[in-house]
């Protein structure tokens, strides 16, 4: 990695490049430190102390800690990540949009507008959410017309400026800039977790007990990230023959490939979803300032909440951790059997005379896809599953709560990984000019 960086340095355009996207990180970290007028900064602050639960954490850590600060850039680009994944599900049951994404560079720029407008539209309905819901609460300093409406401008106009900012870094920059901006977000929270943890594990203690703990916290973070990787990188390749064909005078086909199947499918979708699903009672509740108190209800939210999962002095509550591995496998298989279509590609690879050796074409080819992909998915559910278990496991037993758990991990390895791909490729390509030049 780094002597692909090193390499890339050398090259002038990868170098513009990189320091464009450089720079323009730099602008998202001094725009989150901007506040909104007329908010009280240290009422998220306190307001942050009192919940139990972490599904405010996890949505901070998204955001940078933009949104603890309530600066310009407090929704970030979630509502933009909101709207591309409910576009990509109403792709699948809308028809007019399947057959956009089918028509080309044309289409994707005409699903990417639509986004834009949903992005835009979701940012306004939070924005007010949290002007006119917290803002009598305390988050404004005068709770009037005014502060309203300069708020929600405000916090629409940051969410709507981030998306820019990653489409010009995809344009200008390197690698997916939405991806680049979440991936930044969560980093720059990762210093104050360390420390947390450095506090209290190793500093204080004995030495030869502060070692041990120093490599444990190590090996853990390590074995995740590797796992991580293989989970990323891991490919499951369905060799293809295409039948040779006489065009004239001339014989076409006849060559062999191959079909990459990812172990890890659906990629970090499932584990949003199942953690979205997870904390939307305790984060409706919080909202509205309804109480758990006692009894039943109050059982089901401390189910819900991954605080309370992994204790030992509270097993009880750990069907919630059991509930969230299902719903992980669930949308798995959910999400890839909206996005990959066995059957589209078998009709697809009969039409262009292709056939998997030993399997013939049509019907038992997307049945033979269809069983490998299971088997696959199942893997990959359940490595996704690993990465995301083991922070709360750590966290039930040792309290060592971080804002960076699997989620996280999952997506600043696999963002960073697919950057230097994409750096490789670039260098790759100029090679060719350069050779073809020569």
């Amino acid at each position: 990695m780094f002597t692909t960086l090193k390499n890339a340095f050398k090259i002038k355009e990868l170098r513009k490049k990189i320091f464009f996207t450089f720079a323009m990180l730099v602008v998202i970290r001094l725009g989150s430190q901007l506040p909104v007028p007329g908010v009280n900064r240290s009422y998220f602050a306190n307001w942050f102390a009192q919940q139990t639960g972490d599904a405010f954490n996890f949505f901070d850590a998204f955001t940078g800690g933009s949104f603890l600060n309530m600066s310009i850039l407090a929704l970030n680009i979630t509502p933009y990540i909101t709207s591309s994944i409910i576009m990509q599900l109403l792709t699948i049951a809308i028809p007019k949009l399947e057959e956009m994404q089918r028509d080309g560079e044309d289409g994707r720029k005409k699903i990417a507008s639509i986004t834009r407008y949903v992005t835009v539209g979701l940012s306004l309905i939070e924005s007010a959410a949290m002007a006119i819901g917290f803002g009598r609460q305390g988050l404004l300093q005068t709770y009037n017309v005014v502060n309203v409406i300069t708020v929600i401008a405000a916090l629409t106009a940051g969410s709507a400026f981030l998306m820019w900012v990653g489409e010009r870094i995809t344009e200008n920059g390197v690698g997916n800039g939405i991806s680049i901006v979440l991936t930044i977000n969560i980093l720059s929270r990762m210093p104050n977790d360390i420390a947390t943890l450095f506090e209290q594990f190793v500093l204080g203690r004995p030495i030869a007990r502060a070692v041990v703990a120093a490599v444990i916290i190590l090996a853990i973070i390590v074995g995740m990230v590797v796992l991580v990787i293989v989970l990323n990188d891991g490919v499951r390749k369905i060799p293809v023959q295409y039948a040779k064909k006489i065009q004239g005078r001339k014989t076409v086909g006849g060559q062999t490939s191959s079909i990459p199947l990812k172990i890890n499918t659906a990629g970090v979708i499932p584990v949003i979803f199942a953690s979205s699903l997870m904390q939307l009672p305790i984060i409706v509740c919080s909202l509205f300032n309804v109480q758990s108190g006692t009894g039943v209800w109050a059982e089901i939210l401390r189910g819900l909440n991954s605080s309370y999962w992994c204790n030992p002095t509270q097993p009880v509550y750990s069907i919630g951790l059991v509930v969230y591995i299902v719903l992980v496998i669930f949308f798995a298989y959910f999400y890839t059997s909206i996005t990959f279509n066995p059957l589209e590609i078998a009709d697809n690879m009969k039409k262009q005379g292709g056939f998997i050796p030993g399997i013939r074409p049509g019907k038992p080819t997307s049945d033979y896809l269809t069983k490998i992909l299971n088997y696959i998915i199942f893997i990959g559910a359940v490595g996704l599953t690993i990465v995301c278990v083991v922070p709360y496991f750590f966290n039930g037993i040792f309290h060592a709560s971080v804002s960076f758990g699997g989620t996280s991990l999952i997506i600043i390895v696999s963002v960073v990984l697919e950057t230097i791909k994409q750096i490789e490729s670039q260098m790759m390509v100029r090679n060719y000019k350069g050779f073809l030049n020569d």
